[in-house]
Order: C-alpha cells, then sequence, then structure tokens
C-alpha cells in the first residue's frame, strides 16, 4: 500500500510541475520607475520588453495604489521577467500588486505579480525611503 501510495504521489507532482508549453516565451525587462506615497501610491517609469524569439518593445510603466504608506523612491536597474506568454504583446496591461515593505538609503527588492496566467519577476536596486503596506496596479502600456 506504501508503494501505491508513494507512486501516486511521484505521479501527481509530476503532472503538477509541467514543463513549459513550446509557444511560451523567455521575455525581460529591463525598467526604471520612480515615484512617491503618501497614503496614495503613484510611480512612473520606461522600459524595454526583449524577448527570445527576437521582439523588443519600449514600455511605460506606472504604479497607482493606495494603503498605509509613506515615502520617495528610485529603481535604476529594474529587471522583469514574465513568464505564462505566447507573445510580446501579452506582457500589457494591470498586474495585481501588494506588499509590505520598509527602506531607506540605497536598496535592493523582489516582488512577483500576476495577470491572469501570467507572471512577472520584478528585482532590482534603488535609492529613497519608504515604509507601509499599499495595494494596487503595476501597469505596463
Amino acid at each position: 500500500m506504501t508503494k501505491i501510495m508513494g507512486a501516486a504521489a511521484l505521479a501527481l507532482a509530476g503532472m503538477l510541475a509541467l514543463p513549459a508549453h513550446a509557444g511560451d516565451l523567455e521575455c525581460k525587462m529591463n525598467f526604471r520607475l520612480s515615484g512617491w506615497s503618501v497614503f496614495y501610491q503613484t510611480a512612473e517609469g520606461s522600459g524595454t520588453v526583449h524577448c527570445s524569439n527576437g521582439q523588443t518593445m519600449g514600455v511605460h510603466i506606472r504604479v497607482k495604489g493606495g494603503g498605509l504608506t509613506f515615502g520617495k523612491n528610485q529603481i535604476d536597474n529594474g529587471v522583469g521577467k514574465f513568464s505564462g506568454i505566447t507573445s510580446i504583446g501579452e506582457i500589457k496591461g494591470h498586474y495585481a500588486d501588494a506588499g509590505v515593505h520598509a527602506g531607506a538609503a540605497k536598496s535592493a527588492g523582489a516582488r512577483v505579480m500576476t495577470k491572469g496566467n501570467v507572471s512577472l519577476a520584478l528585482s532590482g536596486t534603488g535609492k529613497g525611503w519608504d515604509l507601509g503596506i499599499a495595494f494596487g496596479a503595476f501597469i505596463i502600456e
């Protein structure tokens, strides 16, 4: 019985860890972003998306939200990695964003967001100060 349960668990784990589809693209975004927050959070920036199929697209980035948050920050060397896309056009839109943050002076951070089946993992370094809890949207246009 234990062998059957073990085999079933391995089979289930194999089904849950499905490989990427042949049509999935690997896309990466380099970006800059700066903004402020006093209860309402706002930031704007720009970036460039490069995909494994050779496609490239310039993008405008906005962050909008609210919560109990105060600060001013700037990300100079941001990197975003997209997963779950089959076309570069799928990266545009509103990504759900929520987080708790605190920082001062130079800092680094990472965050993962979703928009339907598309995921966006962000990382970057920057400067500024902030403190709070915020909910909102990370918008790529």
